[in-house]
């Protein structure tokens, strides 16, 4: 599989919305689906990581075997796309804002988290 920069997945977005999805959800729908994702997510992370277990009658399983972080990706995948429509409908670029928030990390937390007693 190739590999797709951050604008390329905005553009593939985009052009299957377009052309397969008919059109966008609302910014106010897309936001909506989004947090579900985040849900589900977290759903599968208290229970990979956490404490909590599956309830196999009230919950789909993967097939025996399978490794249950493939859940987790399945679900940041989901995360992400909702994610590059909201940028799409927004006319944020996402190489742009993330090249800029990455230079803020590094200029304002570059000694930040060295300094924190919590985290040695």
């Amino acid at each position: 599989m190739k590999e797709i920069t951050i604008k390329e997945a905005q553009t593939e977005v985009d052009h299957w919305i377009k052309t397969v999805g008919v059109k966008y959800f609302s910014e106010l729908t897309n936001l909506g689906i989004l947090m579900e994702e985040v849900g589900e997510l977290s759903r599968h992370m208290v229970r990979i990581y956490g404490e909590q277990s599956y309830r196999k009658e009230l919950e789909t399983l993967p097939p025996a075997g399978e490794d249950l972080r493939g859940l987790l990706s399945d679900e940041l995948a989901d995360i992400l796309w909702v994610v590059l429509c909201l940028a799409n409908q927004t006319g944020v670029d996402l190489t742009d804002a993330l090249q800029k928030n990455l230079e803020k990390k590094r200029d304002r937390d570059a000694q930040r988290h060295r300094q924190n007693e919590k985290l040695k």
